[in-house]
Protein backbone atom coordinates (compact mmCIF):
# COMPACT_ATOMS: atom_id res chain seq x y z
CA UNK A 1 0.00 0.00 0.00
CA UNK A 2 1.02 3.55 -0.40
CA UNK A 3 2.60 5.58 2.03
CA UNK A 4 0.42 8.34 3.49
CA UNK A 5 3.17 11.08 2.39
CA UNK A 6 2.94 9.36 -1.16
CA UNK A 7 -0.50 9.84 -1.65
CA UNK A 8 -0.45 13.02 -0.55
CA UNK A 9 2.78 13.76 -2.67
CA UNK A 10 0.43 12.07 -6.13
CA UNK A 11 -2.68 14.18 -5.06
CA UNK A 12 -0.85 18.04 -4.56
CA UNK A 13 1.55 17.36 -7.70
CA UNK A 14 -1.34 16.48 -10.12
CA UNK A 15 -3.33 19.79 -8.72
CA UNK A 16 0.00 21.74 -8.57
CA UNK A 17 1.43 20.82 -12.22
CA UNK A 18 -1.62 21.83 -13.85
CA UNK A 19 -2.17 25.31 -11.93
CA UNK A 20 -1.41 27.75 -14.61
CA UNK A 21 -0.75 30.67 -11.78
CA UNK A 22 1.70 28.65 -9.84
CA UNK A 23 3.78 27.46 -12.79
CA UNK A 24 3.73 31.15 -14.01
CA UNK A 25 5.53 32.53 -10.70
CA UNK A 26 7.58 29.70 -10.04
CA UNK A 27 9.05 29.82 -13.66
CA UNK A 28 8.98 33.69 -13.03
CA UNK A 29 11.29 33.47 -10.12
CA UNK A 30 13.65 30.66 -11.03
CA UNK A 31 14.56 32.10 -14.30
CA UNK A 32 15.72 35.25 -13.13
CA UNK A 33 17.59 32.92 -11.27
CA UNK A 34 19.09 31.20 -13.80
CA UNK A 35 20.00 34.68 -15.80
CA UNK A 36 21.81 35.54 -11.91
CA UNK A 37 23.73 32.38 -10.95
CA UNK A 38 24.91 32.15 -14.75
CA UNK A 39 26.75 35.55 -14.46
CA UNK A 40 27.89 34.64 -10.62
CA UNK A 41 29.40 31.45 -12.37
CA UNK A 42 31.52 33.70 -15.07
CA UNK A 43 33.34 34.99 -12.28
CA UNK A 44 34.99 31.68 -11.75
CA UNK A 45 38.02 31.19 -13.22
CA UNK A 46 37.86 27.26 -13.49
CA UNK A 47 34.72 26.59 -11.97
CA UNK A 48 35.06 23.04 -12.27
CA UNK A 49 38.27 22.60 -10.37
CA UNK A 50 36.26 24.70 -7.43
CA UNK A 51 33.43 22.17 -7.63
CA UNK A 52 35.71 19.09 -7.30
CA UNK A 53 38.09 20.78 -4.81
CA UNK A 54 34.78 21.27 -2.92
CA UNK A 55 34.20 17.98 -3.44
CA UNK A 56 37.02 16.65 -2.03
CA UNK A 57 36.79 18.56 1.25
CA UNK A 58 33.56 17.40 1.92
CA UNK A 59 34.49 13.52 0.93
CA UNK A 60 37.41 13.98 4.23
CA UNK A 61 34.72 15.57 6.12
CA UNK A 62 32.52 12.50 5.83
CA UNK A 63 36.20 10.32 6.51
CA UNK A 64 36.66 12.35 9.44
CA UNK A 65 34.09 13.45 10.60
CA UNK A 66 34.57 11.57 14.37
CA UNK A 67 37.51 13.93 14.89
CA UNK A 68 36.25 17.51 13.34
CA UNK A 69 33.11 17.35 15.43
CA UNK A 70 35.17 16.55 18.76
CA UNK A 71 38.10 19.47 17.21
CA UNK A 72 35.28 21.79 17.06
CA UNK A 73 33.44 21.61 20.40
CA UNK A 74 36.67 22.03 21.91
CA UNK A 75 37.50 24.55 20.11
CA UNK A 76 33.89 26.66 21.05
CA UNK A 77 34.41 25.42 24.62
CA UNK A 78 37.28 27.05 25.25
CA UNK A 79 35.79 30.67 24.22
CA UNK A 80 32.71 29.71 26.67
CA UNK A 81 30.52 28.50 24.46
CA UNK A 82 28.37 25.20 25.15
CA UNK A 83 27.55 22.38 23.06
CA UNK A 84 24.57 20.08 22.87
CA UNK A 85 24.49 16.77 20.88
CA UNK A 86 21.36 16.49 19.79
CA UNK A 87 20.37 12.41 18.38
CA UNK A 88 16.76 13.34 17.05
CA UNK A 89 14.37 16.17 16.93
CA UNK A 90 12.94 15.49 20.39
CA UNK A 91 15.97 15.79 22.23
CA UNK A 92 17.56 19.11 20.30
CA UNK A 93 13.41 20.20 21.26
CA UNK A 94 14.24 19.26 24.88
CA UNK A 95 17.32 20.62 25.37
CA UNK A 96 16.58 23.92 24.05
CA UNK A 97 13.78 24.23 25.85
CA UNK A 98 15.65 23.24 28.98
CA UNK A 99 17.13 26.80 28.27
CA UNK A 100 14.44 28.76 28.05
CA UNK A 101 13.07 27.66 31.06
CA UNK A 102 16.36 28.17 33.04
CA UNK A 103 16.47 31.74 31.85
CA UNK A 104 12.36 32.39 31.89
CA UNK A 105 12.81 33.18 28.32
CA UNK A 106 9.34 34.04 26.35
CA UNK A 107 10.45 35.54 23.15
CA UNK A 108 12.60 34.02 20.47
CA UNK A 109 13.58 35.70 16.98
CA UNK A 110 14.65 33.10 14.43
CA UNK A 111 16.79 33.70 11.54
CA UNK A 112 18.67 31.49 8.74
CA UNK A 113 17.51 28.07 10.16
CA UNK A 114 15.84 25.23 7.85
CA UNK A 115 17.14 22.82 11.10
CA UNK A 116 14.06 24.45 13.41
CA UNK A 117 11.86 23.71 10.21
CA UNK A 118 12.80 20.37 10.15
CA UNK A 119 12.10 19.87 14.26
CA UNK A 120 9.57 21.73 14.40
CA UNK A 121 10.45 23.92 16.60
CA UNK A 122 8.33 27.14 16.29
CA UNK A 123 5.01 24.58 17.04
CA UNK A 124 6.98 23.76 19.83
CA UNK A 125 8.25 26.56 21.39
CA UNK A 126 4.42 28.20 20.71
CA UNK A 127 2.44 25.77 22.57
CA UNK A 128 5.21 25.62 25.01
CA UNK A 129 3.82 29.57 25.76
CA UNK A 130 6.92 31.12 23.76
CA UNK A 131 6.22 34.15 20.93
CA UNK A 132 8.20 32.44 18.31
CA UNK A 133 9.35 35.57 15.26
CA UNK A 134 10.39 34.75 11.85
CA UNK A 135 13.07 37.16 10.74
CA UNK A 136 14.05 36.20 7.54
CA UNK A 137 11.30 38.47 5.36
CA UNK A 138 10.94 35.49 3.12
CA UNK A 139 10.05 33.66 6.28
CA UNK A 140 8.14 35.89 8.09
CA UNK A 141 5.90 36.25 5.01
CA UNK A 142 5.83 32.72 4.82
CA UNK A 143 4.85 32.45 8.69
CA UNK A 144 2.33 35.14 8.23
CA UNK A 145 0.54 32.69 6.19
CA UNK A 146 0.49 29.68 7.98
CA UNK A 147 2.76 28.18 5.72
CA UNK A 148 6.39 26.16 5.48
CA UNK A 149 9.15 27.52 3.65
CA UNK A 150 8.89 26.79 0.32
CA UNK A 151 11.87 26.50 -1.18
CA UNK A 152 15.45 26.29 0.81
CA UNK A 153 16.89 29.52 -0.50
CA UNK A 154 13.86 31.43 -1.26
CA UNK A 155 10.96 30.65 1.15
CA UNK A 156 8.68 33.07 -0.45
CA UNK A 157 9.36 32.02 -4.02
CA UNK A 158 5.76 30.92 -4.75
CA UNK A 159 4.28 34.39 -4.13
CA UNK A 160 3.86 36.97 -6.42
CA UNK A 161 4.55 40.75 -5.10
CA UNK A 162 0.54 41.27 -6.02
CA UNK A 163 0.55 38.41 -3.62
CA UNK A 164 2.55 39.71 -0.71
CA UNK A 165 1.00 43.03 -0.97
CA UNK A 166 -2.40 41.91 -0.41
CA UNK A 167 -0.95 39.83 2.39
CA UNK A 168 0.71 43.29 4.05
CA UNK A 169 -2.48 45.17 3.24
CA UNK A 170 -4.61 42.74 4.93
CA UNK A 171 -3.11 42.14 8.13
CA UNK A 172 -1.05 45.53 8.41
CA UNK A 173 -2.96 48.21 6.23
CA UNK A 174 -0.38 48.72 3.56
CA UNK A 175 -1.82 50.45 0.07
CA UNK A 176 -2.73 47.42 -1.76
CA UNK A 177 -0.50 48.29 -4.68
CA UNK A 178 2.59 48.99 -2.36
CA UNK A 179 5.97 48.83 -3.77
CA UNK A 180 8.64 45.80 -2.82
CA UNK A 181 10.28 48.71 -1.72
CA UNK A 182 7.66 49.99 0.75
CA UNK A 183 6.63 46.20 1.77
CA UNK A 184 10.34 46.10 2.85
CA UNK A 185 10.49 49.29 4.88
CA UNK A 186 6.94 47.85 6.69
CA UNK A 187 8.52 44.62 7.52
CA UNK A 188 11.39 46.17 8.77
CA UNK A 189 9.17 48.86 11.33
CA UNK A 190 7.66 45.69 12.47
CA UNK A 191 10.63 43.16 13.30
CA UNK A 192 12.88 46.71 14.33
CA UNK A 193 11.44 46.60 17.91
CA UNK A 194 11.53 42.18 18.51
CA UNK A 195 15.15 42.09 18.23
CA UNK A 196 16.40 44.49 21.22
CA UNK A 197 13.39 43.32 23.51
CA UNK A 198 13.32 38.83 22.54
CA UNK A 199 14.57 36.73 25.40
CA UNK A 200 16.69 34.20 22.73
CA UNK A 201 17.81 34.42 19.28
CA UNK A 202 17.91 31.57 17.20
CA UNK A 203 20.15 30.66 13.93
CA UNK A 204 21.47 27.74 12.43
CA UNK A 205 24.34 27.74 10.60
CA UNK A 206 26.05 27.58 7.16
CA UNK A 207 29.08 25.96 7.82
CA UNK A 208 30.94 24.59 11.33
CA UNK A 209 34.33 25.95 11.40
CA UNK A 210 36.68 22.87 13.12
CA UNK A 211 39.51 24.65 13.86
CA UNK A 212 38.58 27.95 14.96
CA UNK A 213 35.46 26.93 16.88
CA UNK A 214 32.68 28.89 14.81
CA UNK A 215 29.77 28.90 13.51
CA UNK A 216 29.77 30.74 9.65
CA UNK A 217 26.19 32.22 8.34
CA UNK A 218 26.31 34.02 5.46
CA UNK A 219 22.76 36.25 4.87
CA UNK A 220 21.56 39.12 2.79
CA UNK A 221 19.42 41.35 4.90
CA UNK A 222 21.39 41.43 8.39
CA UNK A 223 18.52 40.01 10.38
CA UNK A 224 20.87 37.00 11.54
CA UNK A 225 23.16 39.65 13.08
CA UNK A 226 20.59 41.32 14.75
CA UNK A 227 19.17 37.88 15.93
CA UNK A 228 22.26 37.03 17.85
CA UNK A 229 23.85 40.24 18.87
CA UNK A 230 20.63 41.59 20.96
CA UNK A 231 19.46 38.88 22.82
CA UNK A 232 21.14 37.82 26.07
CA UNK A 233 21.13 34.07 24.69
CA UNK A 234 21.85 32.59 21.53
CA UNK A 235 21.37 29.54 20.21
CA UNK A 236 22.81 27.83 16.66
CA UNK A 237 21.01 24.42 15.49
CA UNK A 238 23.03 22.91 12.98
CA UNK A 239 23.31 19.17 11.22
CA UNK A 240 26.49 17.59 11.99
CA UNK A 241 27.55 17.40 8.44
CA UNK A 242 28.11 21.12 7.95
CA UNK A 243 31.74 20.97 9.25
CA UNK A 244 34.39 22.32 7.54
CA UNK A 245 38.21 21.63 8.29
CA UNK A 246 39.60 25.32 8.34
CA UNK A 247 38.55 28.93 8.71
CA UNK A 248 40.84 29.03 5.19
CA UNK A 249 37.61 26.93 3.57
CA UNK A 250 35.30 29.30 3.63
CA UNK A 251 37.78 31.24 1.04
CA UNK A 252 35.90 28.17 -1.47
CA UNK A 253 32.98 27.52 0.01
CA UNK A 254 31.05 31.52 0.67
CA UNK A 255 31.60 32.24 -3.50
CA UNK A 256 30.58 28.67 -4.29
CA UNK A 257 27.47 29.14 -2.32
CA UNK A 258 26.61 32.19 -3.40
CA UNK A 259 27.22 32.24 -6.90
CA UNK A 260 24.80 28.92 -7.29
CA UNK A 261 22.51 30.07 -4.43
CA UNK A 262 21.77 33.97 -5.74
CA UNK A 263 24.18 34.42 -8.37
CA UNK A 264 26.45 36.93 -5.92
CA UNK A 265 29.82 36.84 -5.64
CA UNK A 266 29.60 36.93 -2.07
CA UNK A 267 26.13 37.62 0.10
CA UNK A 268 25.91 40.96 1.53
CA UNK A 269 26.37 39.36 5.29
CA UNK A 270 28.89 37.24 5.98
CA UNK A 271 28.98 36.22 10.17
CA UNK A 272 31.63 34.00 11.65
CA UNK A 273 30.53 33.63 15.74
CA UNK A 274 32.75 31.93 17.94
CA UNK A 275 31.12 32.11 21.39
CA UNK A 276 29.43 34.26 23.92
CA UNK A 277 30.56 37.66 24.30
CA UNK A 278 34.00 38.19 25.57
CA UNK A 279 35.27 40.70 28.51
CA UNK A 280 36.73 43.36 25.49
CA UNK A 281 33.42 43.06 22.90
CA UNK A 282 30.91 45.45 23.43
CA UNK A 283 27.95 42.96 22.14
CA UNK A 284 26.78 40.10 21.70
CA UNK A 285 25.36 37.09 23.74
CA UNK A 286 25.85 36.46 26.85
CA UNK A 287 25.65 32.72 26.76
CA UNK A 288 25.61 30.96 23.40
CA UNK A 289 24.71 27.68 22.47
CA UNK A 290 25.93 25.09 19.66
CA UNK A 291 22.95 22.22 19.09
CA UNK A 292 24.51 19.77 16.64
CA UNK A 293 22.02 17.92 15.34
CA UNK A 294 22.29 14.11 14.06
CA UNK A 295 18.28 13.24 13.32
CA UNK A 296 19.27 10.35 10.88
CA UNK A 297 22.38 12.23 9.13
CA UNK A 298 24.65 9.17 10.63
CA UNK A 299 21.99 6.78 9.38
CA UNK A 300 22.83 8.34 5.83
CA UNK A 301 26.47 8.29 6.50
CA UNK A 302 26.13 4.87 7.24
CA UNK A 303 25.45 4.04 3.42
CA UNK A 304 28.65 4.24 1.81
CA UNK A 305 27.03 4.63 -2.03
CA UNK A 306 24.70 7.64 -0.78
CA UNK A 307 26.41 9.26 1.90
CA UNK A 308 27.33 11.94 -1.04
CA UNK A 309 23.78 13.86 0.03
CA UNK A 310 25.55 14.93 3.40
CA UNK A 311 28.45 17.03 1.10
CA UNK A 312 25.25 19.61 0.46
CA UNK A 313 25.71 23.29 1.22
CA UNK A 314 22.37 24.22 0.61
CA UNK A 315 22.32 26.60 -2.08
CA UNK A 316 19.00 25.62 -3.97
CA UNK A 317 20.80 24.85 -7.13
CA UNK A 318 19.36 21.72 -7.84
CA UNK A 319 16.21 22.88 -7.14
CA UNK A 320 16.21 25.71 -9.67
CA UNK A 321 17.56 23.40 -12.25
CA UNK A 322 14.90 20.35 -11.80
CA UNK A 323 12.01 19.70 -14.22
CA UNK A 324 10.21 17.87 -11.98
CA UNK A 325 10.55 20.86 -9.05
CA UNK A 326 9.69 23.52 -11.44
CA UNK A 327 6.08 22.13 -12.05
CA UNK A 328 5.51 20.64 -9.06
CA UNK A 329 6.38 23.14 -6.46
CA UNK A 330 8.20 22.96 -2.82
CA UNK A 331 5.04 22.05 -0.90
CA UNK A 332 4.41 18.92 -2.68
CA UNK A 333 7.01 17.46 -1.19
CA UNK A 334 5.75 17.91 2.64
CA UNK A 335 9.34 17.84 3.66
CA UNK A 336 11.72 20.50 4.99
CA UNK A 337 14.43 19.85 1.86
CA UNK A 338 12.20 19.82 -1.20
CA UNK A 339 13.35 19.14 -4.86
CA UNK A 340 16.31 16.40 -6.07
CA UNK A 341 18.34 16.75 -2.52
CA UNK A 342 15.43 16.34 -0.66
CA UNK A 343 14.23 13.41 -2.47
CA UNK A 344 17.30 11.87 -1.95
CA UNK A 345 18.15 12.45 1.61
CA UNK A 346 14.48 12.54 3.14
CA UNK A 347 14.30 8.61 2.91
CA UNK A 348 17.13 8.24 4.88
CA UNK A 349 16.26 11.22 7.52
CA UNK A 350 12.90 10.12 8.20
CA UNK A 351 12.38 6.71 6.59
CA UNK A 352 12.37 4.98 3.45
CA UNK A 353 8.79 2.94 4.49
CA UNK A 354 7.10 6.47 4.21
CA UNK A 355 9.32 8.61 1.42
CA UNK A 356 10.63 6.27 -0.80
CA UNK A 357 8.22 7.76 -3.31
CA UNK A 358 10.63 11.17 -3.52
CA UNK A 359 13.04 8.77 -5.37
CA UNK A 360 10.84 8.34 -8.28
CA UNK A 361 10.15 12.01 -8.03
CA UNK A 362 12.95 12.74 -11.16
CA UNK A 363 13.04 12.67 -14.61
CA UNK A 364 16.90 11.36 -14.15
CA UNK A 365 18.20 14.48 -16.65
CA UNK A 366 20.88 14.83 -14.61
CA UNK A 367 20.47 18.35 -14.20
CA UNK A 368 20.62 18.39 -10.46
CA UNK A 369 24.11 16.63 -10.43
CA UNK A 370 25.32 19.08 -13.22
CA UNK A 371 24.44 22.17 -11.14
CA UNK A 372 25.87 21.05 -7.69
CA UNK A 373 28.52 22.87 -6.21
CA UNK A 374 29.86 20.48 -4.76
CA UNK A 375 29.54 17.48 -7.37
CA UNK A 376 27.03 15.15 -5.65
CA UNK A 377 26.12 12.69 -8.27
CA UNK A 378 22.24 13.55 -7.74
CA UNK A 379 20.40 11.41 -10.04
CA UNK A 380 22.30 8.41 -9.26
CA UNK A 381 22.10 8.84 -5.70
CA UNK A 382 18.40 8.66 -6.48
CA UNK A 383 18.29 5.65 -8.20
CA UNK A 384 20.52 3.53 -5.86
CA UNK A 385 17.50 4.69 -3.25
CA UNK A 386 15.70 3.16 -5.38
CA UNK A 387 17.36 -0.31 -5.42
CA UNK A 388 17.31 0.22 -1.76
CA UNK A 389 13.71 0.18 -1.64
CA UNK A 390 13.00 -2.80 -3.98
CA UNK A 391 15.62 -4.79 -2.28
CA UNK A 392 14.03 -3.83 1.21
CA UNK A 393 10.82 -4.99 0.69
CA UNK A 394 9.17 -2.10 0.55
CA UNK A 395 7.14 -2.34 -2.83
CA UNK A 396 3.77 -3.55 -3.45
CA UNK A 397 3.21 -6.61 -4.70
CA UNK A 398 1.66 -5.06 -7.78
CA UNK A 399 4.46 -3.13 -8.54
CA UNK A 400 6.45 -6.05 -8.28
CA UNK A 401 4.59 -7.95 -10.75
CA UNK A 402 4.13 -5.43 -13.09
CA UNK A 403 7.66 -4.68 -13.80
CA UNK A 404 8.63 -8.58 -13.98
CA UNK A 405 6.25 -8.53 -16.30
CA UNK A 406 7.51 -5.80 -18.46
CA UNK A 407 10.86 -6.94 -17.66
CA UNK A 408 9.65 -10.60 -19.52
CA UNK A 409 8.29 -8.76 -22.06
CA UNK A 410 10.42 -6.14 -23.21
CA UNK A 411 13.46 -8.20 -23.51
CA UNK A 412 12.08 -10.56 -25.92
CA UNK A 413 10.55 -9.52 -29.58
CA UNK A 414 8.34 -12.40 -30.08
CA UNK A 415 6.33 -11.05 -26.73
CA UNK A 416 5.92 -7.58 -28.24
CA UNK A 417 5.26 -8.90 -31.52
CA UNK A 418 2.47 -10.90 -30.39
CA UNK A 419 -0.12 -8.62 -30.18
CA UNK A 420 -1.15 -6.16 -33.23
CA UNK A 421 -1.49 -2.19 -32.91
CA UNK A 422 -5.81 -2.39 -32.24
CA UNK A 423 -5.32 -4.85 -29.15
CA UNK A 424 -2.02 -2.61 -27.33
CA UNK A 425 -4.36 0.14 -28.14
CA UNK A 426 -7.41 -0.93 -26.52
CA UNK A 427 -5.06 -2.85 -23.55
CA UNK A 428 -3.56 1.23 -22.90
CA UNK A 429 -7.27 2.69 -22.82
CA UNK A 430 -8.65 -0.42 -20.73
CA UNK A 431 -5.59 -0.19 -18.27
CA UNK A 432 -3.29 2.61 -18.30
CA UNK A 433 -5.69 5.77 -19.01
CA UNK A 434 -5.38 7.46 -15.11
CA UNK A 435 -2.12 6.47 -14.82
CA UNK A 436 -1.10 8.49 -17.68
CA UNK A 437 -2.79 11.38 -16.12
CA UNK A 438 -6.40 13.20 -17.14
CA UNK A 439 -4.78 15.82 -18.68
CA UNK A 440 -3.17 14.22 -21.41
CA UNK A 441 -4.77 12.29 -24.05
CA UNK A 442 -3.00 8.70 -24.18
CA UNK A 443 -0.91 8.50 -27.87
CA UNK A 444 -2.24 5.63 -30.38
CA UNK A 445 -0.01 3.53 -30.90
CA UNK A 446 0.44 2.02 -34.63
CA UNK A 447 -1.45 -0.95 -36.61
CA UNK A 448 1.97 -2.17 -37.12
CA UNK A 449 4.83 -2.71 -35.25
CA UNK A 450 8.09 -0.98 -36.39
CA UNK A 451 9.86 -4.34 -36.63
CA UNK A 452 7.05 -5.85 -38.55
CA UNK A 453 7.47 -2.93 -41.04
CA UNK A 454 10.86 -3.11 -41.32
CA UNK A 455 10.39 -6.60 -42.60
CA UNK A 456 8.12 -5.67 -44.86
CA UNK A 457 9.50 -3.22 -46.77
CA UNK A 458 12.91 -5.71 -47.35
CA UNK A 459 15.51 -3.69 -44.94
Amino acid sequence: MPSVQEIAFLKDSAAKAFEPRHRQIINYNIDKYDTAVQIGLSHFHHIENSKRKAHIIKWRVMETLDKLLPEFESNFVQKGGKVIWANDADEAREEIWKIMQRSGAKTVVKSKSMTTEEIDLNDFLEKKGVKTLETDLGEYIVQLLGQKPYHIVTPAMHLSLQDIAELFHQRFGTPIDASAQELTLKARELLREPYTSADVGITGGNFLIADTGSIAITENEGNARLSTTFPKIHIAIVGIEKIIPSLADLDLFWPLLSSHGTGQRLTVYNSIIGGPRQADETDGPEEMYVVLLDNGRTDLLAQKEQRQGLYCIRCGACLNGCPIYKNVGGHTYHTTYSGPIGSLITPHLRGMEEFKHLSYASSLCGKCSEVCPVKIDIHQMLLLNRRDAVSKGIVAKTEKLAWKGFTFAITKRKMIDLFGGKIKNFLLRRFFRKAWGKHRKLPELAEKSFSRQWKERGR
